[in-house]
């Protein structure tokens, strides 16, 4: 029996990760859960899993919690944390084996950072973790021994397609380093990553009607349901960019050993081409709860009666190159990674907030690559030494980014 604490439970990855220790039962067991604000799915996601310790983001639904759960009379009654404090308390329960890292944004990146440090096994979801601090994180996990499970189809795919090659067998400490190197690596028998896309909803618009794309139309994901901020990622393609920087650091690759192509049925989530010119490529549905469950079970695998392909809708596969002209973000997030120090981090802040921008309709669709370009102009290349830094950098970067949506409204106001 494994026990896990989930970081964003309510979120779109932390419900099915749940969904996937409710179809198998005997295997986990959860004892520790940490939401934002949904504190109505949180409620019914106590009373079903009976966890240890919980945490929600204000003292005030803390307390809401409180009293509904008295009122429900239910024992024994959890811990009840919130904030930042309770974040903590989530990742690093003692009972806790497996951290579900899936809060969204930045708040938590600290929570994870202390799981990896602890020894935890962590899954990861989060994207910011290793965009905003990969160098800290990876170097705690060498420190820890612990290996980072990725959560992300595209990771989950690439860490199950390197299975099938050799592992160096230098010290954990590779994975920090190998990138910076020409000879060294963590995978010597690989030769590239090939990260697929779907290409979003606006693969084959003309690049002249990207100026009047409106919201509904980038929120109209051709093969996923997702959040709103991943699926405008996704049809700007800053996902791609965010994921070239992670699978940097986890799987100890040089940035120019990582190609992203274009694959619309979305069937092939990864490929490792390795150095013989063989490659290694993952299929399957479109369904989040496999990766999570190959995470959650690793390095065994558990049979699953409801996850399977259907080869008979499989009629084509398809690949295209990546135009950076029409997805300037993915440009914008390998001269980041190039630049590294604050600039990775400041790339994530800037796009959460032009996302909002977009979202509430204060500024237009190709606005966002305009604002992240500007905020990397502008954006001091320090390097970090702590999670602090991190914190600092990510404030420093949406102050930056909120100027140039600002800018860019009044721009628009005048035309």
């Amino acid at each position: 029996m494994k026990h896990l604490a989930i970081l964003g439970s309510t979120g779109s990855i932390g419900r099915q990760t749940l969904s996937v220790v409710e179809s198998q039962p005997h295997h986990f067991n959860v004892v520790a859960l940490a939401a934002g604000s949904n504190l109505d799915e949180f409620y019914q996601q106590i009373l079903r899993h009976h966890p240890e310790v919980v945490s929600l983001s204000s003292p005030q639904l803390a307390d809401e919690l409180a009293r509904r759960l008295h009122e429900q009379n239910l024992q024994p009654l959890p811990a009840i944390h919130h904030g930042r404090e309770g974040l903590l308390a989530v990742a690093m329960h003692p009972s806790a084996a497996i951290v579900v890292s899936a809060a969204v944004g930045v708040v938590g990146l600290e929570a994870t950072y202390e799981a990896v440090k602890l020894g935890r096994t962590v899954a990861l979801s989060n994207k910011e973790v290793l965009v905003a601090a990969g160098e800290l994180v990876m170097a705690a996990a060498a420190q820890s021994g612990r290996e980072l499970l990725p959560v992300d189809s595209e990771h989950n795919a690439v860490h199950q397609c390197l299975r099938a090659g050799r592992r160096a067998s230098q010290a954990p400490s590779i994975a920090v380093r190998a990138a910076d190197s020409v000879s060294g690596s963590l995978y010597p028998e690989v030769r590239r990553l090939v990260l697929t896309a779907s290409g979003g909803p606006f693969r084959k618009t003309q690049l002249r009607d990207l100026a009047q794309v409106t919201v509904e139309q980038a929120l109209a994901h051709p093969n996923w349901r997702m959040g709103s901020r991943i699926t405008i990622d996704s049809a700007t393609m800053m996902n791609k960019g965010f994921e070239v920087i992670e699978a940097h650091w986890l799987f100890g690759v040089r940035p120019d050993q990582i190609d992203v192509i274009i694959h619309p049925q979305s069937t092939i989530h990864s490929m490792v081409e390795f150095i013989d010119g063989s490659i290694i490529a993952q299929l399957g549905p479109t369904d989040m709860r496999m990766p999570i469950q190959y995470a959650l079970t690793y390095p065994d695998r558990l049979a699953s009666n409801e996850l399977e392909l259907d080869w008979t809708r499989l009629r084509r596969l398809d690949f295209e190159k990546v135009s950076t002209r029409r997805f300037p973000c993915l440009r914008l997030a390998r001269e980041a990674l190039k630049k590294g120090g604050a600039l990775p981090c400041a790339l994530n802040a800037a796009d959460e907030v032009a996302v909002a921008a977009f979202l509430d309709h204060r500024m237009p669709f190709l606005g966002i690559p305009e604002v992240i370009e500007g905020v990397l102009k502008r954006m001091p290349g320090v390097k970090f030494s702590s999670i602090d830094d991190v914190l600092a950098a990510d404030a420093e970067a949406r102050r930056l980014a909120s100027e140039e949506v600002a800018r860019l409204s009044a721009k628009a106001a005048v035309v």
